[in-house]
């Protein structure tokens, strides 16, 4: 996958754990992959897979929590 699809999927589920999950959304700042360790970081496709597996993980651990 492209990172600009990798860049919408992660767009649209930040979306919705945001108007739906605000509990979770609160802590998105939280996550280390959002945490860039130099001034100007080049995401690598790798980067944005594994923040869009945390995201998908996330938002299937809130969704079993609101079972």
């Amino acid at each position: 996958m492209e990172n600009r699809n990798l860049l919408t999927k992660i767009s649209a589920l930040t979306r919705e754990i945001e108007t739906k999950y605000p509990e979770v959304y609160e802590h998105l700042g939280e996550i280390p992959q959002t945490i860039p360790d130099v001034e100007n970081p080049e995401v690598e496709k790798k980067e944005l897979e594994n923040y869009l597996n945390s995201l998908e993980t996330m938002l299937e651990k809130a969704k079993k929590n609101l079972k």
